[in-house]
């Protein structure tokens, strides 16, 4: 079992959430390029939120040691880039109920069952969304890459439960207010619904539960004709990625599911020309059409579950029973520390996540 990803821009992942550390190999990434560290902690910070309520309370320094793959002058050498993230802070001993008891809503059974009794589950092992940090930080230097074609990233929490943010523009996305948000606890655009949904999450919290969300994101600035039909399309690769999130059940683009109910009149985009550059004046398409980029901004959006880890007692079964026939049917508190609200925290995962998908089509060619 491995777990890597891409075609020109190739990412593998490696270690377990309370293993000795883990770390992220990129290979395929051009000669030259500027590796600013600073932004790149600065931004796999962002993943940590640390400090807030409605984030897990344990601390790691999540900082960032490249081990290969940049000179002494701080660019790309073209060969691998190899970082890593040491673990410190694992309290093991809150996962001691496993293997043999599977906790509702996660990998364990599955996973255990695809190891042959194997995996180290411990704080989900490689399951974990721990390991989103090395996939975000392989996402800064995809935007690294990014940035020398003009193309600007950005996430914000649409949806908690029942409360909702206002959309991003699909047609003049305002990347000031995004970039703004994200110095918020939640990273909404309207401060008021952020405030509504920390209160939703605090509510789900105190009931030893948790809630889902939804986040949306904007790529503005990827040239036109990036992408292939079908398999190879652009769709295809950005949802790819963002399926790899954990937690992560739903994807959509540009009008997303709700083209289904709209005429062809109103789906279809108008073109335009503006300064010489043809434009659409509309954007239901999302940037995307038969798999390639328009120039128009990329538009996505991704629906995240509930947090499995909660506090209420959930049934399960005993794995040691079952395999001797006995009455297998038992129940499981989970303790340890988790997120009420995934979706949260995972923003800046998400625009890792399509920042890698791009860096990989635009160097395919």
């Amino acid at each position: 079992m491995s777990s890597n990803i891409g075609r020109a821009f190739k990412v593998q992942i490696f270690g377990e959430s309370h293993g000795k550390m883990i770390g992220v190999t990129i290979d395929g990434l051009p000669a030259g390029i500027g590796i600013d560290e600073e932004w790149l902690n600065a931004y796999v910070q962002r993943r940590a939120a640390k400090g807030s309520a409605i984030a897990t309370p344990r601390r790691e320094s999540d900082i960032p040691h490249i081990i290969s793959g940049v000179n002494e002058n701080g660019r790309s050498t073209g060969y691998p880039l190899t970082a890593i993230f040491e673990n410190s802070n694992t309290h093991s001993g809150d996962y001691s109920f496993l293997p043999d008891r599977p906790r509702p809503g996660h990998a364990d059974y599955p996973a255990i069952t695809r190891s042959l009794g194997e995996d180290d589950l411990r704080g989900s092992g490689h399951h974990s969304g721990r390991l989103t940090l090395p996939h975000v930080f392989a996402g800064g230097i995809a935007m690294l890459l990014l940035k020398q074609l003009g193309v600007e990233i950005a996430a914000h929490i649409l949806q908690v439960g029942d409360v909702r943010d206002r959309s991003i523009d699909p047609v003049e996305p305002d990347l000031e207010a995004l970039r703004l948000c994200h110095t918020r606890e939640v990273p909404a655009l309207d401060e008021a619904a952020g405030e509504k949904m920390m209160q939703t999450i605090l509510d789900a919290k105190a009931q030893l539960d948790s809630v889902g969300g939804i986040v949306e994101v904007v790529a503005a600035g990827m040239p036109a004709g990036i992408g292939a039909p079908y398999f190879d399309g652009a769709e295809a690769a950005i949802a790819q990625q963002l399926f790899s999130i954990p937690a992560v059940k739903g994807v959509e683009f540009g009008a997303g599911f709700g083209c289904a109910t709209m005429p062809g009149s109103e789906y279809n985009d108008p073109y335009y020309v503006e300064d010489g550059e043809i434009r659409t004046e509309r954007n239901a398409a999302g940037g995307l059409l038969g798999g390639i980029t328009n120039g128009m901004p990329i538009i996505a959006r991704c629906a995240f579950r509930p947090t499995a880890s909660i506090g209420k007692e959930q049934q399960t079964v005993s794995l040691s029973a079952a395999a001797i026939g006995k009455d297998a049917e038992t129940t499981l508190t989970v303790k340890g520390r988790h997120d009420p609200c995934v979706a949260i925290r995972a923003v800046p995962v998400v625009e890792a996540a399509v920042a890698i998908a791009l860096a990989d089509l635009y160097l395919q060619g």
